[in-house]
């Protein structure tokens, strides 16, 4: 019995085939099949092409055909290259002195900030911060999001983020959608270890990652590069040490001020995420590197403070992924499709340029080369929004939701 299966007719389905990881992108790039479906093959796509020529290829192979019932447009899976979902409780104490005008300090002076997350974390069961991973990325497959990063971050000490670590594998083990765990012990020096900067650094790759690679609990690592968490010297040393372990690694940097992104590149990092506070001086070194910027609209909208320079980046040359930073401080909205459409506008971002931040481009973040594209040999990870034209999908901002949602080719 064959395990193919063919789905169709789409309206449109926008496969960013040939589009490339860097530079500038305009919407006449786009290859859109028209009235197409696709043939899938042990969760690949095989194939991508007119609806009559899909039911031709699905004959000769004997595949099941899923027709749709009302016109849609196909995207790749969505992919949300940074959150930090797995954590307990609520900061909405934080978010209304925020608006009403206090400063992190003096929300952090009064019992707030990210300390009072880890506080609520670390009092949580792994399998309470299980369940809440599993209830996050639920809500992110119903808008799309086939693939999903999850970071550690919010116990601080070796047994806590183990727990995390441990509580984001078990949500992976239970869930369809694809989550990729991302270690970050270094998020800030935690309240009551006792030491500074450098020495907790020592302190983790000591005592923590040995553990982590023995139990196979994640391969990527991430450092907070600020005055407030970790600084040039003890990123480096942090990460060139974890590189030489056979980590991928990402880097929170230029959030407030510069120095995290050139660190990026010269550990080699996959991604340099936030990049508020980067100037020309950083566009033009990430433009010249491998290194793929992700910008975080969320954390800009939740902050109230200016976003990452996408159209500066872009045509300086660089890559451009786009993810949430869905986490319980900065970010709380965690929605990826209206915070990049919102981004896209304030930046003058194509919608080819939005697009690929939150597909391909995204999955380069990851170090992810198999998916992110609707063309033979990619994951069949498929978003469909019942349209007719795509360009709906980011003019109402978030709000049309998808209607299907299939992963590795089976429909969730």
């Amino acid at each position: 019995m064959s395990n193919a299966i063919a789905i169709g007719p789409f309206a449109q389905i926008i496969t960013m085939k040939g589009l490339p990881l860097k530079g500038a992108l305009s919407d006449d790039q786009l290859e859109i099949v028209e009235d197409g479906a696709l043939l899938v093959e042990s969760g690949r796509v095989s194939a991508v092409a007119k609806a009559k020529a899909i039911r031709s290829m699905a004959t000769e192979v004997g595949a099941t055909w899923h027709e749709l019932e009302k016109p849609q447009v196909a995207t790749p899976g969505l992919i949300d290259a940074h959150t930090h979902i797995c954590f307990a409780g609520s900061r909405a104490k934080d978010y209304a002195a925020r608006s009403a005008g206090k400063t992190y300090l003096e929300i952090a002076q009064a019992g707030g900030g990210i300390w009072d997350t880890v506080l609520k974390t670390r009092a949580a069961s792994q399998e309470e911060l299980s369940k809440s991973v599993l209830q996050r990325s639920a809500r992110l497959l119903q808008s799309g999001i086939t693939t999903v990063e999850v970071k550690s971050g919010y116990a601080l000490t070796v047994e806590g983020e183990l727990k995390m670590l441990r509580a984001i594998q078990a949500a992976r083990e239970r869930g369809p959608i694809d989550i990729i765990p991302t270690c970050l012990p270094a998020h800030i020096v935690p309240k009551d270890f006792g030491g500074n900067a450098m020495e907790y650094v020592a302190y983790l790759l000591a005592e923590f990652f040995p553990i982590v690679q023995r139990e196979q609990l994640a391969k990527r690592a991430d450092i907070f590069v600020e005055a407030e968490a970790f600084g040039l010297a003890e990123a480096r040393h942090y990460l060139s040490t974890l590189q030489e372990r056979g980590f991928d690694l990402t880097v929170h940097a230029d959030q407030f001020s510069v120095g995290g992104s050139q660190v990026a590149i010269d550990c080699g990092a996959y991604s340099a995420d936030h990049l508020e506070a980067s100037g020309e001086t950083e566009i033009q070194a990430l433009a010249k590197s491998d290194v793929i910027p992700v910008a975080l609209p969320g954390a800009s909208l939740g902050l109230g403070c200016a976003f990452t320079p996408g159209r500066r980046l872009l045509d300086a040359g660089a890559s451009l992924a786009i993810a949430s930073d869905w986490n319980p401080g900065s970010a709380p909205m965690g929605d990826l499709l209206t915070s990049a459409s919102i981004f896209g506008m304030a930046e003058k971002l194509s919608l080819a340029e939005v697009l690929s931040g939150i597909t391909f481009r995204g999955a380069a973040a990851l170090g992810l080369n198999d998916r992110g594209r609707l063309v033979e040999g990619q994951l069949a990870d498929i978003t469909g929004f019942e349209t007719t034209d795509y360009r709906e999908i980011f003019y109402q901002q978030g709000q049309l939701r998808p209607s299907s949602v299939w992963k590795k080719g089976q429909l969730i």
